[in-house]
């Protein structure tokens, strides 16, 4: 806007300073240095053009004490110089047509740009005026009126000139300038293209991107609103998608080695293998040359579509060593019949602009006198005379009859019509305005009381209605062309560089884009027939980090962009089931991550089954164990008259023996999947049988039946009362445990209250610690028979077993916690019934002859004059001592 100001601002002092002056004091600050075609005698209407010939400035000695005169070009451009005279094609063959302006001849004025905003200006001021001496605001020629301007090549030349025209209301046609910022009509109100804008190609390339599943990439754009604005459409659209670019760098306008040496040096050191390049081919050209001496190959090259086909970058023996498997975007492609013809029936000596374009493409000049000096300093720099050759017709001379048709250049290729053929629409959209302008009938016209305007006398704004407005066919290809907002849509080619038989690279369309699709229908890529750099069929890979796997987590490095990261493996009971998974998930209570944490699979349920070997095995010494304690009952009672038994009281050796085969077949209750009944059982039965196997011990040891009897019972009340308390209150019950072990469900018993089990087992302790207590005693009170020994050691075992029960217990979990504790009953069962009752069987089956009343009476044995005490006599002693405890226990 402040642009738009200051530019009225100055037109409006030139036409102040203009009338306030005398004619002898206006003068010309400057002379602009042009150089095009101009054909505007005796024509209707004139047509501008611009075309960026040159591809850049000459530079100039800095002079300042004459006149100055903007500097000259240089860099012929041969592709540029065939989208000119694409326009002078077109604009002769609307000439010649009777159903398109049949009445109206149409000149031209087409200026050379240079690539360069300053002689885009300069044109654009020269066109305005109407004469060679621009003068700001003035129309000072005379003649036909102007139409509008197809040009100014590159996005930021249109820029500068659209600002320009947009202040006078006159139509401008570009034909290559795609910059998305141009479509803004506040700025740009009568700026309109025939090709599409870049918020299509940006989208269309990130497309692409993701298709491919690129999400490591680098940019490089030129130093102007073409790159700038283009690629910054593209990164805003892939980085909402998630793809990270790796590098970001910008193309120098001007000739900077230190600059491209920085680029190249960044395309070296990244990891990224894709490349999207905003870029004219000028701008491009330098980068490409810098990128193969220092053989940069693996790199896949996203083009647009301003160097997608050009020649300058697809030049023999360059592109295919690193640019093979390119892919890019290409407006649309058309044939146009009699442009090539055109194209080689060129005048050398017609114009300046044609006379270098020969020069140029047969390296000769057209000039005899410079031809001739050229020939004596070659001449001269051999030998250092002059030889005869020079003297006739010198070397180097054109004869301006050479053959275009046997050239193979940029310039006569017409294979690759793309913005060839956008110019040829252009020329076309102003002619089909120009037509429905001259054919207003008078009283329908769109202007103040429905008038029409004279196509001999017209202004720029009312051609500017009919452009906005118009729609027709081209001519050949029936696309059919109208503006919205200026705009056409937007269609592309996808296009993949492939190295043919001949080692050349060609242009294949492998896919399509169209941005006036629904979606889904957008863009569509043939995967198949593209060819990779490497001439590889697979796409490339061009990620900072590999995906990670179902099992893993991404985890983001410090300071470096999202898309690298490291896979860091989810912890057990954890799983990801989807590729680069932020978040690793939790399994729920009953389940478990597998061992590639990608699923939660269910806990493994753990107890000690009765099929599984350890539960058969231990079933098996369970019930040998009972078997054996009842055929030691059975040759008890067989031999219940012999002095052995009758020595030991009946009574006591059956209850000992019922307690052993009740703690043998209790420990099958721990086996197999608790159930309440089970877990109630296990725990009460322990408890009974071997406080009914301790009573039965010290029952032998402290002598008369009658208190034996009444000994047991008390011992046996006192645990029934606690276990009925404890199974009323609070029983055991069965749980799973899920804390134990991480990947299994232990299925246990809940003892229910601690206080009542630990009760109940220290009673057991106590009764175990007397029963030990009077063994212990009594073995000093020899007999044939010992029996208070194999007692003693009974008890010692049980204590070792038990002792040893603990540690082994509270180191193992599940399934071997209750085989520890089984294993401890049945040791601690062995242990009782081999010690107290081996030695008895011993006697009943082998030796028979000892079990005799002699045989199982107290020996005395006199020591220092004393008599050694009998069991009996210490039964009888113990009954005194221990009165007073079990009447205690009656009470109770």
């Amino acid at each position: 806007m402040e642009i738009r100001r200051f530019l009225l601002g100055l037109c409006t002092f030139f036409f102040l300073y203009r009338s306030l002056s005398a004619e002898s004091t206006c003068k010309l600050k400057a002379k602009f240095n042009l150089s095009g075609y101009k054909d505007v005698e005796k024509k209707t209407v004139v047509i501008g053009g611009m075309f960026p010939v040159h591809k850049r400035i000459a530079s100039s000695d800095g002079n300042t004490s004459r006149v100055p005169v903007s500097a000259g070009c240089e860099g012929f451009n041969l592709r540029t110089f065939r989208w000119t005279q694409t326009m002078l094609f077109a604009i002769s063959e609307i000439n010649e047509r009777t159903d398109l302006l049949p009445n109206t001849d149409l000149g031209y004025v087409i200026y050379d740009s240079c690539f360069t905003i300053s002689k885009a200006v300069e044109g654009a001021l020269t066109y305005l005026t109407g004469q060679d001496e621009a003068v700001p605001n003035y129309r000072c020629g005379t003649g036909a009126p102007l139409a509008a301007l197809v040009g100014a090549g590159g996005s930021d030349l249109s820029v500068a000139t659209a600002r320009m025209l947009g202040l006078y209301h006159f139509p401008q046609v570009s034909y290559s300038s795609t910059c998305s910022v141009l479509n803004s009509k506040f700025q740009f109100p009568t700026f309109l293209r025939t090709i599409p804008n870049d918020k299509h190609q940006s989208t269309a390339m990130a497309r692409v991107v993701l298709h491919f599943g690129w999400t490591w990439v680098g940019t490089i754009a030129a130093d102007d609103d073409y790159g700038k604005y283009g690629i910054r459409d593209f990164k805003e659209q892939v980085e909402e998608a998630g793809v990270c670019i790796s590098f970001s760098e910008t193309l120098p306008k001007v000739s900077s080695p230190e600059a491209i040496q920085r680029i190249v040096q960044t395309v070296v050191e990244s990891t990224a293998k894709i490349i999207v390049v905003f870029s004219s081919d000028v701008d491009l050209s330098p980068l490409i040359a810098e990128l193969l001496q220092h053989n940069v190959t693996n790199r896949t090259w996203i083009a647009s579509e301003a160097w997608v086909t050009s020649a300058l970058i697809n030049q023999p023996g360059v592109s295919v060593q690193f640019l093979a498997g390119t892919l890019g975007f290409g407006v649309r492609r058309a044939d146009i019949p009699g442009l090539q013809r055109h194209l080689l029936d060129l005048d050398p000596y017609a114009d300046s602009i044609t006379e270098e374009f020969w020069e140029t493409v047969f390296n000769c000049t057209l000039d005899y006198g410079k031809a001739q000096r050229l020939a004596k300093q070659r001449a001269k720099e051999v030998n250092g005379t002059l030889s005869r050759a020079v003297r006739g017709v010198p070397d180097g001379l054109c004869t301006g009859s050479e053959s275009l048709a046997q050239l193979n250049t940029t310039y006569s290729d017409v294979s690759q019509l793309r913005i060839t053929y956008s110019v040829y629409k252009a020329v076309y959209a102003v002619a089909h305005a120009l037509h429905n302008l001259e054919h207003c009938k008078q009283g329908k016209g769109p202007f103040i009381g429905n008038s029409c305007a004279d196509i001999t006398d017209f202004e720029p704004w009312q051609l500017m209605y009919y452009m906005k407005n118009v729609r027709f066919k081209v001519p050949n290809t029936e696309e059919e062309i109208y503006f919205e907002d200026g705009d056409i849509e937007g269609f592309y080619d996808i296009i993949n560089w492939q190295v043919n038989s001949n080692g050349d690279v060609s242009y294949v369309t492998v896919g399509r884009y169209n941005g006036s699709a629904a979606q889904e229908d957008r863009i569509h890529i043939m995967n198949d027939s593209i060819v990779w750099n490497n001439e590889v069929l697979e796409p490339p890979r061009s990620v900072c980090s590999e995906n990670c796997q179902p099992g893993t987590r991404k985890g983001i490095r410090q300071g470096e962009p999202v898309c690298c990261f490291d896979c860091i493996p989810c912890a057990d009971g954890e799983i990801s089931n989807t590729t680069n998974a932020r978040e690793c998930i939790l399994c729920s209570g009953d389940y478990w991550s597998n061992e590639a944490h990608d699923t939660c699979v269910p806990k493994i349920i753990e107890f000690l089954a009765f099929g599984e070997p350890l539960g058969i095995t231990l079933i098996v010494i369970s019930a040998f164990g009972a078997l054996v304690t009842i055929a030691v009952g059975v040759v008890f009672v067989v031999h219940i008259g012999t002095p052995l038994v009758k020595a030991n009281d009946a009574l006591l050796s059956f209850s000992l023996l019922f307690s052993l085969v009740v703690t043998f077949l209790c420990s099958i209750v721990f086996i197999g999947e608790p159930q309440r009944w089970s877990c109630m059982t296990s725990q009460v039965a322990l408890a009974l049988g071997f406080a009914l196997c301790l009573s039965s011990i010290m029952g032998g040891r402290l002598g008369e039946n009658s208190f034996t009897s009444l000994w047991m019972k008390t011992v046996v009340k006192a645990i029934h009362k606690t276990c009925t308390v404890w199974l009323i209150i609070l029983p055991p019950y069965p749980i799973k445990n899920t804390s134990a072990q991480n990947i299994k469900i232990i299925l246990e018993c809940d003892e229910g209250s601690v206080v009542f089990i630990c009760c109940i087992f220290a009673y057991d302790i106590l009764l175990a610690l007397l029963a030990f207590v009077f063994a212990f005693i009594a073995r000093k009170l020899e007999d044939h028979f010992s029996e208070a020994k194999c007692m003693t050691f009974g008890m010692l075992v049980f204590f070792i077993v038990w002792i040893s029960f603990v540690p082994a217990y509270l180191s193992t979990r599940g399934k071997f916690m209750v085989a520890v504790q089984i294993f401890a009953i049945l040791a601690s069962s062995f242990g009782l019934l081999t010690c107290i009752f081996l030695p008895k069987c011993y006697v009943l089956l082998i030796k028979p002859e000892r079990n005799t009343e002699e045989m199982m009476r107290p020996r005395a044995k006199p020591r220092d004059g004393t008599s050694t005490g009998t069991s009996a006599s210490l039964a009888t002693a113990g009954t005194e001592v221990n009165s007073t405890i079990a009447s205690t226990a009656i009470d109770d």
